[in-house]
């Protein structure tokens, strides 16, 4: 299910040239092993990226949201929003080989517009790609 908010018109954005594998990461190992690795802060996500060093050229992303997101409707809500924007960034700007966690944060991550969230997590990217 799409965001109403997402559904603004991208004419002029292409897509990648080369296909791009995303993942879902699933399995907390996979999600601590991300903890350890580089991490930014925005104001609406924080980004947790890893180097898995290994020759699958795939990128993989996990999603979580803590209570202090708020009661089960909005961690959903959030979620959602997150997953909506990871499709739309990370597959232009993500590195095969990563793995990327996004975590929702405290009434930031619902109540802020949908190109803001982009520009973050674009922001992020760039951060932890240094």
């Amino acid at each position: 299910m799409t965001p109403p908010e997402a559904l603004v018109d991208d004419t002029g954005n292409m897509p990648p040239a080369v296909s791009v594998c995303v993942d879902i990461l699933k399995k907390r190992p996979d999600f601590l092993a991300a903890a350890k690795g580089r991490r930014q802060a925005m104001k609406g996500l924080v980004l947790q990226m890893r180097d898995r060093r290994d020759d699958c050229d795939t990128i993989r992303v996990g999603y979580t949201c803590s209570k202090k997101v708020g009661n089960a409707v909005t961690r959903n809500r959030a979620k959602r929003r997150l997953r909506e924007v990871a499709r739309k960034v990370l597959t232009n700007k993500g590195k095969p080989g990563h793995d990327y966690v996004l975590i929702g944060r405290a009434g930031a991550t619902v109540e802020r517009d949908f190109q803001g969230l982009c520009e973050d997590l674009r922001r992020a990217l760039a951060s932890v790609h240094k």
